[in-house]
């Protein structure tokens, strides 16, 4: 009985036991903790997915918010947006055909014909030659057009034009600000779903031009021919309120992605997987955004009436007007590249491990042989060695926020960071090779000496190294 008493209480009391766990309760322990690990990853896969898509999601938004903001904010960005029409043959060839046609459709052709078979009946000439007097329409109305076509030309193609061009699209920089978030409106109108620029000076050129030529009838062009059309849509409206709220955004919401992007990839239980995850769904997203502006494009150049704008006209404009946004997320797809590409190099893959271990192999053998010809770093070469992953995150870091930094960077400007920083990692590797050398057995560095920076080689420790 009291044996048995006794291994009665023995067996429940073996839970408050400061002992060790038997071997079921270590078991049980196990699997609770595994339980709870395996709820605690499934939660925080969850969190990470979900802020990685919205990420995902808003980053084409937030490239053409900061497209947006910067092309009406900054007045420089917006002139060297729309500086390229001035001298594209396209868009000179639409202003020199409208300006023309605007101008010879002022004269009366007909009316200067019967005024001549007037002065030739007065005069006495032969009634034949009165008779034929009106079939000179034809012909003054070509002569006509070729001598204004050419002043016209004159004017258009010269080395003033894109001047002129230029200022005045940045005395209307501010129309524009009011044209797209619909307030008013001055050089640049919106008239009927149309945004048109007004070249009042340019006609004031070509009028002046003509007039010394001889053509009284120049200076009565009606100011509301003096118009060219840049953009026509009968999304004009709607245009006009996204781009109000974009611009609004144009700061936070890439910002928003940036943050979101990191929560989610901190926040995942594999940082390597969730940075891969954002870069493939960044670049899937700049992809389709890219492939967007291409079809919208067709949709523009099928829209346009042929007699408001030539369709080469009206693609050079378009292709001009949205350059910066393709830039824009071009950069975005190469950065996401780059994060894909070197989250595959950090993982545990075969051919990962084989790149990395060629690349070790290499750096160590430039740094070997540099401290085998006298180039010595000792103490400096032993630290970066001992912190290669200190090093390499900050010269990493470093590289992101020189782009971050970066005024309008560019697939060109992500490549040249990129070089930098994986030749800055290389030219650290290389020393600290040097450094974890020992020099050649009989050179003058292998003898003991108290100017050598670092152990002695009788330093047990100077094996490991070796």
């Amino acid at each position: 009985m009291v044996s048995s008493a006794g291994g009665s209480s023995d067996s429940p009391a073996r839970s408050d036991d400061k002992g060790p766990l038997s071997i079921g309760e270590r078991a049980e322990y196990e699997r609770l903790r595994s339980a709870a690990a395996v709820r605690h990853d499934r939660v925080r896969t969850v969190g990470a997915s979900l802020l990685v898509l919205l990420a995902v999601v808003l980053a084409p938004f937030g490239v053409i918010a900061a497209w947006a903001d910067t092309t009406i904010s900054d007045t420089g960005r917006y002139v060297d947006t729309v500086a390229p029409l001035a001298t594209d043959p396209a868009v000179q060839n639409m202003v020199i055909d409208r300006l023309t046609d605007r101008v010879v459709s002022n004269v009366n052709v007909d009316q200067v014909a019967a005024s001549l078979g007037g002065l030739l009946a007065s005069n006495g000439a032969p009634p034949v030659v009165v008779d034929h007097a009106d079939a000179l329409a034809g012909a003054l109305k070509t002569a006509l057009t070729s001598a204004v076509h050419q002043v016209v030309q004159g004017v258009v193609t010269s080395d003033q034009f894109p001047l002129v061009w230029e200022n005045a699209n940045r005395r209307a920089h501010a129309a524009v600000v009011k044209v797209l978030t619909g307030e008013g409106g001055s050089a640049v109108q919106a008239k009927d779903n149309t945004i048109v620029l007004d070249i009042g000076p340019v006609v004031d050129s070509v009028q002046k031009r003509l007039a010394d030529a001889g053509f009284e009838k120049a200076g009565k062009i009606p100011d509301v021919d003096r118009q060219i059309v840049l953009l026509q849509t009968d999304k004009l409206t709607r245009a006009q309120g996204a781009l109000r709220l974009l611009a609004i955004l144009g700061l936070w919401l890439p910002v928003a992605v940036v943050a979101l992007a990191a929560l989610g990839v901190w926040l995942a239980p594999s940082h390597r997987a969730g940075l891969m995850a954002t870069g493939i769904g960044i670049g899937v997203t700049m992809i389709v955004l890219l492939v967007g502006l291409a079809v919208m494009r067709q949709i523009y150049l099928d829209s346009v009436p042929a007699d408001i704008q030539p369709r080469d006209a009206a693609a050079a404009i378009y292709d001009t007007l949205v350059r910066f946004l393709r830039d824009s997320a071009l950069t975005w797809l190469t950065i996401a590249a780059i994060i894909v590409v070197a989250g595959y190099l950090y993982g545990p893959g075969r051919g990962a491990r084989a790149v990395r271990s060629g690349a070790a192999h290499a750096i160590g053998a430039i740094g070997q042989l540099a401290a085998r010809v006298g180039v010595r770093t000792g103490g400096a070469g032993r630290w970066l060695h001992r912190h290669r992953r200190l090093t390499s995150g900050i010269v990493i870091g470093a590289g992101a926020l020189a782009l971050a930094l970066w005024n309008s960077p560019t697939p060109s400007s992500v490549a040249l960071v990129l070089v930098v920083v994986v030749v800055t990692l290389a030219a650290l590797g290389v020393l600290a090779a040097a450094g974890t050398t020992r020099p050649s057995p009989g050179s003058p560095d292998d003898r003991p000496s108290h100017d050598v920076v670092g152990p002695p080689t009788s330093d047990p420790h100077a094996d490991t190294h070796g």
